[in-house]
């Protein structure tokens, strides 16, 4: 028996969704080779929320933790899959009854979109009522597969009710083809210090015969 870990991140590239208002990803080039340099490095350009990325309490609570003052030991350990197949928003009464493991993450039709479509504003996320729900139940991080962890246009109730308790969000995994149940998981934010959130990578590890 082992474990065989699928790379559930969104490829950082130019074209990729972001969040309206954000700045588009860019890489350039700072210095290349062929032009006479002794090496190639280049330019990034993007938003800490780019992609794949995790909240920091600070990004929506101004007394909030930074990047670098979360729990490290949140980034790795079993993770609950929780498919939710339906094109509407996750209320509390549609989780699963009874105790829940320390992370959740939900895999919804969201993860189906090209990662360089157009911005979906009806995308699937949870309300309010769902993030106390989990909050309750002990949860301490929660990952969806698009980029918020509310619905649009009603960011805040979701976010303060996870980042008041320093629930960490993981937001645009892409979990097409990761079955629903339980799975190690491996997120890796990029340690920026003072940080509202960074981009990250993530894995799910699956168990084989």
């Amino acid at each position: 028996m082992g474990i065989e870990w699928h790379d559930v991140t969104i490829p950082m590239r130019p074209g990729m969704t972001v969040w309206p208002g954000d700045p588009v990803f860019e890489l350039e080039a700072a210095s290349r080779i062929r032009e006479g340099a002794s090496c190639n490095t280049s330019l990034l350009r993007l938003s800490t929320h780019t992609g794949t990325h995790c909240d920091a309490p600070w990004h929506f609570e101004d007394g909030g933790k930074h990047m670098h003052e979360l729990d490290s030991t949140l980034f790795f350990g079993p993770a609950l899959v929780i498919e939710w197949p339906e094109p509407r928003m996750i209320r509390a009464a549609d989780l699963p009854d009874g105790p829940l493991p320390t992370r959740v993450l939900f895999k919804t039709p969201n993860s189906d979109r090209p990662v360089d479509a157009p911005f979906f504003e009806e995308f699937v996320a949870l309300e309010e009522d769902a993030a106390h729900r989990l909050v309750e139940r002990g949860v301490r991080l929660v990952g969806i597969d698009y980029l918020s962890v509310a619905p649009k246009g009603r960011s805040g109730p979701t976010h303060h009710a996870l980042l008041r308790r320093e629930v960490l969000i993981v937001e645009g995994l892409r979990l097409a083809g990761i079955p629903a149940g339980l799975h190690e998981f491996i997120v890796f934010p990029m340690p920026l210090a003072d940080a509202d959130g960074a981009p990250c990578r993530a894995f799910v590890g699956i168990q084989t015969l």
